[in-house]
């Protein structure tokens, strides 16, 4: 049953779109954690162990301290990937597979990925500038909302009377519900309710909004980083070239066939007449061919171009 679930979650990762991969990678994360967390307790009796795990759990997270992060460079990325509790996870991947499907569609999947990076750095961004400001220190940032808005805006922005029914509620145009989750960050903020994690969720919306400005511009700002990424990509020979070859030899061999076939019927003309031929073989070896019948010479022609 296991090998069988692998399997299906291994297919559609390649097989699927990249808003499938994207949550594909973050629920194996979220399930390695929760593994980790797992071990832990039992480990320790059942007694929580949140030191050892906070310790583990730093190196996924972005911190406060710029110090930190720049001994470790890969929580820039690391950290939107990451969740601890079960519906953050879900919400987001919730949010991630609606929207993304749709801004997949309207901007192409090939720019999905790019965004939601982009997105979730500039949230990452927002979020060390202003947590200074906000916190005394110790704090950090972990989940994909960030990277997740600035989808959720680009979609919003790009085709704002896109209509969606939501549970309990019915048809709900995508520009009201981009603003109903916009409005939330900003109500969170006032009420200083995870200030720093809002702060980034409307960074990485901000990125959204740009980059589909920017889009309409002309310029795609995505463009250098799938450049960078097919360097990475093996290439793929055309096929062109040896499927040519491959009909060029299948024609000249047909070719050759129908020659060969074309050219039985006169060969076998001549089969009746072998003993002809060897009695005018015997003369040129006994007087030459000078000797010959004009009959005798225009028969051996013919026979020499058969």
């Amino acid at each position: 049953m296991f090998n069988s679930i692998v399997n299906d979650i291994r297919y559609q990762f390649q097989s699927g779109n990249t808003i499938t991969r994207l949550i594909i990678v973050n629920v194996a994360l979220f399930l390695a954690i929760t593994l980790f967390q797992l071990i832990l307790l039992v480990s320790s009796g059942f007694k929580p162990q949140h030191g050892l795990f906070g310790e583990v759990t730093n190196y996924l997270f972005l911190s406060d301290d710029l110090l930190w992060d720049a001994k470790h460079p890969w929580t820039i990325v690391t950290h939107m990937f990451t969740h601890i509790g079960f519906f953050h996870l879900l919400f987001n991947m919730m949010i991630l597979y609606w929207f993304g499907r749709i801004a997949g569609d309207l901007l192409g999947d090939h720019r999905m990925l790019p965004l939601y990076l982009y997105s979730g750095l500039a949230g990452a961004l927002i979020y060390l500038l202003t947590a200074p400001l906000i916190y005394d220190g110790g704090s950090n940032l972990h989940g994909a909302s960030a990277a997740i808005m600035g989808i959720v805006a680009a979609a919003g922005i790009t085709a704002p009377d896109y209509q969606m029914r939501l549970l309990l509620i019915g048809d709900v145009r995508l520009k009201y519900i981009v603003a109903g989750l916009l409005l939330i960050y900003v109500v969170g903020i006032a009420n200083m309710e995870n200030v720093g994690g809002h702060m980034a969720h409307l960074g990485g919306a901000a990125f959204g909004f740009f980059y589909v400005h920017m889009l309409r511009q002309g310029v795609d700002l995505t463009r250098g980083f799938r450049r960078l990424i097919s360097l990475f990509k093996k290439p793929v020979r055309p096929p062109s070239k040896p499927i040519k070859r491959k009909v060029t030899m299948e024609v000249r061999h047909r070719a050759a066939n129908q020659k060969s076939d074309s050219t039985t019927p006169d060969e076998h003309a001549f089969d009746g007449d072998q003993e002809r031929l060897d009695a005018i073989l015997d003369k040129i070896k006994e007087s030459g061919f000078e000797n010959l019948s004009e009959a005798d010479k225009k028969f051996l022609h013919d026979a020499s171009q058969k």
